[in-house]
């Protein structure tokens, strides 16, 4: 289907980009071989890092016309092998591309190239007084392309939205080498197909992405963080929905079930939050608002809630280092538990209100299938992340039967009204149970719509659609 790479490619991209961006050495091939899901390695045959959206045209137009498969990568943070080159050719790093255009404050917009890291347009923009929400785990290391092609969350989406309520206008470049802009920098637009949510969380299937107009907030003033520690990790997930029904939409709302807590302690050396014996999960617990008055009631009014379940003592974190050192348990949890075994991460999401079905069907089919997990998410919005840990199974049970598990979990999760994947996409290692999401007419939609923007299918090729 696709054409191996030769010396004429090569010559031909270095008078593009520059021989110094054209990477050939196994060093540079290897380091763009893997990301952060489980410890699967495809190595490229070669690496391109273009630093503007005509040299991309160009690289596009002479790959489409040689059928040279091109993989888009960020920084490598994806937990769904979706910047992986599993057909070989050609990874286009985008790193080059790493300018905060501009930021736009009678407006409340950035834009800004998709090389930036998360944190860094974060903290760009608070310098305005402005407020960028979704914040994945790896914010300080990922890059903001990558999270509009995953459609990113984070702790934050339960009161402010994920990704896609944020971009406005994408630059992208097709297949063929088009360059164009997929809407318009406004905050309606009823005119015409919606193709910028279209490309937000396509996974590097449909085009490039080359900039990002994104929407911004002002930014909160104060925030309160508490730490509540539940004798059932079910009750935890149950007091979830209960606070939500109280009228109080937290800032962040987190899961983590005991396992979670003391393997990331571990990995950080860490004793910033004690564990009784009797304590099998906590809820992190976040408020935010510009009137500290306003935020006490609506601690006071969770804490209503808190107190109608068995729960040990609410640790209220009173200083910026006591609230980043919580925050930063919650946010190594992933990086723990794959220091800890060889593992397969989950990212299952559910209506919130099923969100204890959810974790007693996990540990169900763990029990059933002969699997250990480890599980905590964004609660607030019903997404758990199953970490399924391979320990003491052996490889056969590992590399044949578990996947019967995790079909039977994506069962459940679609019985519930959930599904596949909340934001970490489908990316390589999910797409095998699309068919349990969707139909043959979805599919074949979707089937059709890739090949309406990508003919020759080189963009991302073999990821988020069944063969």
């Amino acid at each position: 289907m696709f054409q191996k790479i030769t010396e004429k490619d090569i010559n031909y991209w270095r008078t593009v980009v520059g021989e110094q961006y054209v990477l050939l050495d196994n060093e540079d091939l290897l380091a763009v071989s893997k990301d952060e899901t489980e410890n699967l390695v495809y190595v490229p045959e070669a690496v391109v890092q273009p630093h503007n959206a005509d040299e991309i045209s160009l690289l596009l137009k002479y790959c489409n016309e040689h059928k040279i498969p091109v993989t888009t990568r960020g920084a490598g943070t994806g937990l769904s092998g979706g910047a992986l080159a599993v057909a070989g050719g050609l990874v286009l790093d985008t790193k080059r591309l790493n300018k905060i255009v501009g930021i736009d404050t009678d407006n409340f917009q950035v834009t800004v190239e998709p090389g930036v890291i998360t944190q860094e347009l974060q903290d760009a923009v608070k310098e305005k007084g402005l407020f960028y929400p979704p914040d994945p785990a790896s914010k300080g290391s990922c890059f903001i392309g990558g999270n509009v092609a995953e459609n990113s969350g984070g702790p934050k989406a339960v009161k402010y939205g994920v990704v896609k309520d944020y971009v406005l206008n994408l630059e992208v470049v097709l297949a063929d080498g088009t360059i164009m802009w997929t809407g318009a920098n406004v905050l309606k637009n009823a005119t015409g197909y919606n193709l910028t949510q279209l490309i937000v969380g396509s996974e590097g299937t449909l085009a490039v992405i080359t900039k990002i107009v994104l929407r911004l907030i002002p930014a909160p003033q104060f925030d309160m963080l508490v730490l509540v520690p539940f004798k059932s990790a079910t009750a935890a997930c149950e007091a979830v929905n209960k606070i939500m029904l109280s009228g109080v939409i937290p800032s962040g709302l987190e899961f983590m079930e005991r396992d979670a807590i003391e393997w990331t302690m571990r990995h950080m050396d860490s004793s910033v939050i004690s564990l009784t014996d009797d304590v099998q999960a906590h809820l992190l617990i976040e408020v935010d608002g510009n009137e500290r008055d306003v935020l006490y009631k609506e601690v006071e009014q969770i804490n209503n809630v808190l107190e109608t379940f068995d729960i040990g003592e609410v640790l209220f974190a009173d200083s910026h280092q006591q609230k980043q050192a919580l925050w930063s348990v919650r946010r190594k949890v992933g990086e723990a538990v794959k220091s800890y075994s060889i593992y397969k991460e989950e990212d299952t999401v559910v209506p919130r209100a099923k969100l204890p079905e959810l974790l007693q069907t996990v540990k169900m089919l763990g029990e059933k299938h002969g699997f250990q997990s480890v599980c905590y998410g964004h609660a607030g919005d019903g997404n758990l992340h199953v970490n399924i840990i391979k320990g003491d199974m052996s490889d056969d049970d590992w590399n044949t039967k578990l996947s019967e598990g995790i079909a039977e979990l994506f069962k459940a999760v679609v019985g519930m009204g959930g599904t596949l994947s909340g934001e970490h996409g489908i990316g390589w290692v999910q797409k095998q149970y699309m068919h349990i999401a969707f139909s043959k007419a979805h599919i074949a939609l979707m089937k059709q719509i890739k090949t309406s923007f990508d003919p020759n299918g080189i963009l991302n090729p073999l990821k988020v659609l069944p063969e």
